[in-house]
C-alpha cells in the first residue's frame, strides 16, 4: 500500500481562519481559494489568490484546516511544500507564502523568484 502523498500546500490556523471568515462573508458561494503564480514584479513572479467558484479539470485540490485550496496546474511545481500564513502587523494584515522553492524576493515583498521543485521532490 503506497504511503499517502503529502499536501502540496498547507495553511496555518491563522490563514485558515481568515480564509473561512472572508468566504463566509462573501455575497457569492465559493467552493474555496484558488492560488497560483504569474510573471510580474521586479523579482520575476507574483503569487495569486482568488475565490474559486469551480475546479478546473487539472487543478490540484487540497483540503486543509477546513478550507479547499485549488492550485493552478501551471503553478504546482513552484508551490510544492508552501505554507500559507496570515500575519497581523502594526499597520497591515496579509497572507504570507512560506515557500521552500522561493530563492529571492523584492524589497517590498510583492514579487519573488521561485524555482520549480525537482520532480523527485514531488
Amino acid at each position: 500500500m503506497p504511503r499517502p502523498r503529502p499536501k502540496a500546500v498547507t495553511l496555518t490556523d491563522a490563514a485558515a481562519s481568515r480564509m473561512q471568515q472572508i468566504m463566509s462573508s462573501a455575497e457569492e458561494d465559493f467552493i474555496g481559494v484558488k492560488i497560483g503564480v504569474k510573471n510580474g514584479g521586479c523579482a520575476g513572479m507574483e503569487y495569486t489568490m482568488d475565490y474559486a467558484t469551480e475546479a478546473a479539470p487539472l487543478d490540484e485540490v487540497v483540503e486543509d484546516a477546513g478550507v479547499k485550496i485549488l492550485i493552478d496546474p501551471k503553478a504546482i511545481l513552484f508551490l510544492l511544500g508552501t505554507e500559507i500564513d496570515f500575519v497581523t502587523e502594526k499597520l497591515s494584515q496579509r497572507f504570507v507564502f512560506k515557500n521552500p522553492n522561493q530563492t529571492d524576493a523584492c524589497g517590498c515583498g510583492e514579487s519573488v523568484t521561485i524555482v520549480p521543485a525537482a520532480a523527485a521532490d514531488a
